[in-house]
């Protein structure tokens, strides 16, 4: 387990690299179209797009990241007065709902993407991108977030993490 603990990690921290790499790709074709539409005075086709699906595919890429480093926004006044038994079963209960959203999520959106393979769905737009590409960010990115929350729940299980990330002295305000 803990070989998958640490692989699930490593893919984690990958996915922050692409996710910030998918934004400065976003940042770049902004600044591309912005050239092309005032300077050269020419229509822009593709870079609209490819900026809306780079941000989302970002979006659901990053989120495995986002939780293994606790960079979400996260509201922790509840657990600051609870005792560290309540707050460990706070986080066991909080950890498990999320990770039944995030394992019905990485299904229904698996079936979203597999119908736009199955049926060649393209944009409406000029650029007529194979919306399978794009959409392909969703099931791949939840089923990520999935793994981390499968990590995670180990980790505060077995004692490795505290729950909520914070340590028993704080408990006792």
């Amino acid at each position: 387990m803990e070989r998958l603990v640490s692989a699930i990690t490593l893919i984690s921290r990958l996915c922050g690299i692409v996710a910030a790499g998918l934004i400065a790709a976003g940042v770049i074709v902004v600044c591309q179209m912005v050239f092309v539409r005032h300077v050269l005075n020419q229509n822009t086709i593709w870079q609209t797009d490819f900026v809306t699906y780079s941000l989302i595919a970002a979006t659901f890429i990053g989120s495995p990241y986002l939780l293994l480093s606790r960079g979400h926004v996260n509201v922790d006044i509840l657990p600051h007065y609870l005792s560290p038994r309540a707050r460990y079963w706070l986080a066991l209960a909080a950890a498990l709902m999320s990770i039944s959203f995030c394992a019905v999520m990485t299904i229904l959106t698996f079936q979203f993407w597999y119908e736009a393979w199955e049926n060649n769905w393209v944009s409406d737009t000029m650029w007529r991108a194979r919306l399978w590409i794009p959409y392909a960010a969703m099931p791949i990115g939840l089923g990520l977030l999935t793994l981390q929350y499968v990590a995670d729940i180990y980790n505060l299980v077995t004692g490795r993490e505290a729950p909520f990330g914070m340590p028993v002295k704080e408990a006792q305000l």
